[in-house]
């Protein structure tokens, strides 16, 4: 079965050691070495995840000498934006209804609040 690009990127920033790799690579390339620095792991660990996030396309890696830079790539991170964005937009209409729907409560039982202590 194939994987689409949405649900690769999705499972790539699943984990939070990924996240924090790509939260690294927002202020531009950075070695290998340089992203293991700040996780108690193995070099070899560390290079698993970047071949997942790669293979995500959210990160692309060069050859310079000995070095292996890696670099942010956004775009699908935009796919992902749009599809939370579809869903914002529902939850944010819902959160709408209901808040129309309790001010609608609230009016009525003050309304019947009102109505009571005229009555005394």
């Amino acid at each position: 079965m194939a994987t689409d690009q949405l649900s690769t990127t999705l499972a790539a920033l699943a984990d939070p050691t990924r996240r924090a790799i790509l939260a690294q690579l927002t202020s531009g390339e950075r070695t290998v070495t340089d992203l293991a620095e700040p996780f108690e792991m193995t070099l070899p660990a560390v290079t698993k995840h970047l071949k997942v996030l790669e293979k995500a396309g959210l990160i692309e890696r060069s050859r310079d000498a000995q070095k292996r830079p890696c670099r942010l790539q956004a775009a699908p991170l935009k796919e992902v934006s749009a599809w939370v964005e579809d869903y914002r937009q529902s939850w944010e209409e819902s959160l709408d209804r209901l808040g129309d729907y309790l001010q609608g409560l609230q009016s009525t039982e003050t309304e019947h609040a009102g109505s009571r202590k005229n009555k005394r």
